[in-house]
């Protein structure tokens, strides 16, 4: 029975092989025929728009593959590329905020170096500001050596305020722009003096100035540093800067004019300032103040008194009052 079935395999095999040989011998035997190479011309030429139409479409799809790729790699790239840019920017900004820092420090050491008083660098760690108050937080205090009435100065020695309340790690600036804050200044130009004002919401109002007095816009104010007889002078020292005029108000029926200050030193934006520690205004301590004594017998003062000051002369008695 297999020996039936692998004769009967063998048969078919031989049939297909010569039917295929056939075949071949058939078509390139029909293929030689004019007639049939002219019938391959025309149906190639006839596909012809037809096959250049794929081929087209074979190129556009290649380069549309082509292109995709091309984007998705232009998008990496601009991706990294906005990425460094990035970090360029952050870089730029850092190191300019480090060069403005270091300009801020800058003016200050070299103020402080040229500067007649013993002082403090401190920085701006907090701002109070209300309807009525302007005033900044330092991160300086007690612990060195500020105390209260301190005057506080920012670069160029203009003037800030003075050190209201200070604990061992933090002190209180009361602005000059404070509504409370009055402070005396002098006009360069001509020397004449006024009560500078701190006005909301950051404005300085200069009263009281002698209605004669010239003032041009433009011009420069500072404290005036005024000290009287038996140790009083003002609680600022002489010459540091207030700001300058930039509006006069004059009324021809008054003996006094205003003027309008802008401030020196930009209060609104300070990061670091200077506290200077061994300026003593105001009145003097009461061992410091003179006392109304006489002398000893030997026209000397006892050791531990002070100079006296002589009391003021009153009326001579049956003289007439001056009208």
């Amino acid at each position: 029975m297999s020996a039936v079935f692998s004769s009967r395999t063998a048969r078919r095999r031989a049939i297909t092989y010569v039917a295929l040989l056939a075949a071949a011998l058939i078509l390139m035997a029909v293929s030689a025929n004019p007639f049939v190479v002219d019938l391959q011309r025309g149906i190639g030429f006839a596909f012809r728009p037809i096959q250049g139409a794929i081929d087209g479409l074979g190129r556009d799809l290649n380069s549309i593959a082509a292109a995709i790729g091309e984007i998705d790699r232009l998008r990496l790239e601009n991706e990294a590329l906005r990425v460094e840019n990035e970090r360029i920017r952050t870089e730029s900004r850092q190191a300019e905020e480090l060069r403005r820092e270091n300009e801020l420090l800058t003016g200050l050491l070299q103020l402080r170096n040229g500067f007649e008083y013993e002082t403090v660098a401190a920085s701006v760690i907090a701002r109070e500001s209300s309807e009525v108050q302007r005033r900044i937080v330092l991160d300086r205090g007690t612990s060195d050596g500020i105390e209260i009435g301190d005057v506080v100065i920012a670069a160029g020695g203009a003037l800030v305020g003075r050190i209201v309340e200070a604990g061992s790690t933090s002190a209180t600036v009361q602005l000059i722009s404070d509504s409370a804050s009055t402070v005396i200044g002098q006009l360069l130009g001509s020397a004449a003096t006024g009560e500078v004002i701190g006005q909301l919401p950051g404005s300085l109002l200069m009263e009281n100035i002698d209605s004669a007095v010239s003032v041009g816009l433009g011009e420069e104010v500072v404290t005036a540093g005024i000290e009287l007889a038996g140790g009083i002078r003002s609680p600022y020292p002489k010459g540091l800067v207030i700001g300058q005029v930039i509006d006069v108000r004059r009324d021809a029926n008054e003996i006094v004019q205003t003027a309008f200050l802008e401030p020196a030193a930009a209060l609104d934006r300070l990061e670091y300032v200077l506290v200077i520690l061994d300026y003593q205004g105001g009145l003097p301590s009461p061992d410091q103040q003179p006392t109304n004594c006489q002398p000893s017998e030997g026209g000397t003062l006892p050791d531990s008194e002070q100079p006296c000051i002589d009391a003021t002369p009153g009326p001579e008695s049956g003289s007439s009052a001056t009208p």
